[in-house]
């Protein structure tokens, strides 16, 4: 059997692709070069399907959540707060596998920073 290798793109509607963009570089660091390619460093990616009506999302209209990995949590909320981003006050810890913080994008898009174990 066929098997998919990876995360091979994450594709998201904006009204203004560029200040988008701008802000997932500024604010996250993602950095991707002129075709948006970005290297991620090795490490786990989870794959999860939630129940339809799950508040975990945010808004009711987003359908998926994306999930970035990150060394310090705490030194990315406080990043993310000081460049005025919409970060929730909540974190959430759950044992063997990491802690959790929320940051809504400029397009309302919720996304997750996890700090895995």
């Amino acid at each position: 059997m066929e098997r998919v290798l990876g995360i091979g793109g994450y594709f998201i509607r904006a009204s203004d692709p560029a200040a988008l963009g701008a802000w997932y570089r500024d604010c996250l660091g993602l950095d991707t070069d002129e075709n948006g390619v970005w290297r991620p460093e090795a490490g786990p990616t989870v794959f999860a399907p939630f129940e339809a009506e799950t508040d975990y999302f945010g808004s009711p209209s987003q359908r998926t959540m994306l999930n970035f990995r990150v060394r310090d949590l705490d030194a990315m909320l406080t990043q993310l707060r000081a460049q005025g981003a919409d970060v929730a006050a909540e974190t959430q810890e759950m044992d063997g596998v990491g802690r959790f913080g929320w940051v809504t994008d400029p397009e309302g898009n919720r996304i997750e920073l996890w700090q895995p174990a």
